[in-house]
């Protein structure tokens, strides 16, 4: 008996058009995607320049080293050294104590605390990160602050010699009290990505180092931190982003004042974004400028900060295993 489709030369659809057709759509939205956030950065830059330049024109003072802002003044008078400072300083701060911290969590978490220990950890991490900020500043405000106290006093007994921690017994609303909150904030994003990250290191290396004989620290040694050498500084990158721009939490424990001090325990000092918090409600036409101007200063050092972190990463061939 013949079948009624012998003969049939019609070729079987094998789906192959459908698939190049899907690839190319989504080559097409990916590549849209990209374009499209070019673009929005482009037109951000360009809103920010085009308002920041009549505020530099109007600016009586030297926009980069005056120590005060009067951006509402006729003449305005403003500058942005002290806002720099600041903002440099206790993200500096925040780094140097949140990056070690952090990679020890997160070796803790990935290669020596047992499952049923880890996976609660893990969870607990991921939900700090989630907190807003202004419950950090909150906290910061009514907890830390009164306890920064005897460590100034401690650091002024022991290292006020060098001026940098002489402390003058004023509220601890200081650039190092900010810089210590901001690294409990970043900390748990550091921390996580890191995880991630060390949880990717191949196996077959670990074993192949146990086998010769390592002890577990030198296993995460010579296999895990060369591996995750890039994701950390990725991870410490997107903690120091969220620290250059941190707003609320910084408004609420910091003592603002435009001066620049020697010691990092002395009250006052100010930040880029929390400059801009307590200034707009009372800002001008020429004072909301004025402010744009410095929230272009910060968008630039943000673009600096990450492109270096990336070239650091693009010059070493064995930190390409492990980029985020």
């Amino acid at each position: 008996m013949t079948s009624p489709n012998a003969g049939s030369t019609r070729p079987r659809d094998t789906g192959r058009d459908t698939g190049r057709m899907g690839d190319r759509v989504f080559s097409g939205l990916s590549k849209g995607s990209g374009i499209a956030l070019l673009v929005i950065m482009a037109a951000i830059a360009a809103f920010l320049a085009i308002r920041a330049v009549v505020a530099i024109n109007a600016n009586e003072g030297n926009f980069l080293t005056t120590f005060a802002w009067n951006a509402n003044a006729d003449p305005p008078v403003f500058g942005i050294a002290v806002l720099l400072f600041g903002t440099v300083v206790s993200s500096v701060i925040a780094m140097a104590l949140a990056v070690p911290v952090a990679v020890g969590i997160a070796l803790f978490i990935s290669h020596y605390a047992p499952r049923r220990l880890a996976t609660p950890i893990g969870y607990l991490v991921d939900l700090l990160a989630a907190v807003p900020s202004i419950i950090y500043g909150l906290w910061g405000a009514l907890y830390l602050v009164p306890r920064m106290t005897g460590l100034y006093e401690w650091l002024d007994d022991t290292l006020g010699w060098t001026g940098v921690f002489a402390y003058d017994g004023t509220p601890a609303r200081s650039l190092m009290t900010v810089g210590v909150l901001l690294a409990i904030m970043i900390l748990p994003i550091i921390t996580s990505v890191t995880r991630e990250v060390f949880r990717q290191v191949p196996t077959i290396h670990q074993e192949a180092a146990m086998a010769l004989g390592a002890t577990r620290w030198e296993v995460i040694r010579m296999t895990v931190l060369p591996f995750g050498r890039s994701g950390v500084i990725s991870a410490s990158m997107l903690g120091l982003g969220r620290a250059l721009g941190e707003t609320m939490a910084v408004a609420t424990v910091l003592s603002p004042s435009f001066d620049i001090h020697a010691s990092l325990l002395e009250s006052g000092g100010g930040t880029f974004a929390q400059n801009i918090a307590s200034q707009f409600k009372e800002a001008g036409s020429m004072g909301r400028d004025a402010l744009i101007a410095s929230g272009l200063v910060l968008f630039l050092l943000t673009l600096v900060v990450n492109g270096a972190a990336r070239l650091i990463i693009a010059r070493r061939k064995e930190y390409s295993g492990a980029a985020v």
